[in-house]
């Protein structure tokens, strides 16, 4: 049997994460899980797959969720400190889908033990790319792509021959606003951002895709992901997700990944990798999808695009200040505080504002990240809706 953690197990990910291994009892033995506060969906999924170990990051909910495991036999932790130990546990394989920076300290507990890392948090590899991948080197540990795109490259990436390739092509839906004309979306409400066309998602992640910053975050991932330039990485608009993500090579070739948009399809493939595994997804039909379009994002309706590979061009502490700034507005804007048009507008202040030296260390990310934060929120408190 393969044992496992999963880091986040109550979010979306978690949960098809859970759905996958629960059909399959036989093959995975659950070791730890973790929640940021759902007590009620922590202790049942640990009661249900016989986890050792339940942790809380809210440790003020700790005593909530020990009432809750009463008798169980699962114990339970809580705060970072936990976490962390949760992520060091000796284990086969993690599923990392703690979301935003809150994830870097267990994930890279978890990267320091060994191992295969299952990485669903864009924001390790955004913040910390370089530190994280040191880190990988040094314990051996095996980093194995969740996001639909980067997993499509690595089973697209030829990497015995990366000179062969000639460009790695990154597919978006566009989120739900893609065809909104730009006065429009002044008026976005946050009910609005989060209906995703295509995927279920979280809240803050959906946000992401509607102003197309997760697919500069996806940029910055796939650079310290696969041996590639930032030249070399491109974003295609593909309105189905039916293909997740393209490499095209120097013959003219471009291998392309498929499948339904069911985040369970690339869970599975890191869940069995270097196999495969059954998955209670749906076929892929493509006589009933009928067709496939494809276009060019629009820079002017995205700006977050621009920013994010400038920030990857800068380097440095410029990666870890886009995304502190971004989930501070996104957070913003789903309180209703600021416009949907004012997070990519908070992100540039910010980036514009704070140059720091790059990052040594994960302290120095999580330095940088906190002072970013400071100053996103004073742009927030700046803004009248």
């Amino acid at each position: 049997m393969k044992r496992v953690n999963i880091l986040g197990a109550t979010g979306s990910i978690g949960r098809s994460t859970l759905d996958l291994i629960e059909r399959a009892p036989d093959a995975f033995q659950v070791v730890a899980l973790t929640a940021h506060r759902d007590v009620d969906g922590l202790a049942d999924a640990a009661q249900r797959t016989n986890a050792q170990l339940a942790v809380i990051a809210d440790e003020t909910r700790l005593d909530a969720l020990r009432d809750a495991l009463a008798g169980s036999g699962v114990r339970a932790m809580g705060g970072e400190a936990a976490l962390c130990e949760a992520a060091a546990m000796d284990v086969d394989w993690t599923m990392a889908a703690i979301v935003g920076c809150a994830g870097l300290r267990p994930i890279m507990a978890a990267i320091e033990r060994g191992g295969m890392i299952a990485l669903a948090n864009k924001e390790s590899l955004v913040s910390a790319g370089e530190v994280m991948l040191a880190a990988a080197r040094a314990s051996g540990a095996t980093i194995l792509p969740v996001d639909s795109e980067h997993n499509a490259i690595y089973q697209c990436f030829d990497s015995r021959a990366p000179d062969q390739v000639r460009k790695v092509i990154l597919t978006a839906s566009g989120g739900p606003f893609r065809d909104w004309p730009i006065d429009a979306m002044r008026d976005i409400t946050p009910e609005q951002a989060v209906a995703h066309p295509n995927w279920s998602m979280g809240a803050k992640i959906s946000v992401d895709s509607a102003t197309m910053m997760n697919k500069g975050l996806e940029v910055i991932e796939a650079f310290h992901l696969f041996p590639v330039t930032a030249d070399q990485l491109d974003i295609l608009i593909h309105r189905q997700s039916v293909i997740h993500s393209m490499v095209e090579y120097v013959d003219g070739s471009v291998l392309a990944q498929l499948g339904t948009p069911d985040m369970r399809t690339p869970i599975a493939y890191t869940l069995a990798w270097p196999k495969r595994m059954a998955t209670p997804c749906p076929a892929l039909d493509l006589a009933t999808i009928g067709r496939l379009d494809f276009e060019a994002p629009d820079a002017a309706r995205f700006p977050a695009l621009a920013l994010a590979r400038s920030a990857l061009v800068a380097s440095g502490a410029a990666p870890a200040i886009l995304n502190a700034a971004n989930e501070v507005a996104v957070a913003a804007f789903l309180a209703r505080k600021i416009a949907f048009l004012e997070i990519a507008a908070i992100v540039g202040d910010t980036l514009e504002r704070y140059t720091p030296a790059a990052p040594d260390s994960l302290d120095a990310v999580l330095a940088i990240d906190a002072e970013a934060r400071v100053r996103a929120d004073e742009r927030v408190k700046d803004c009248v809706v």
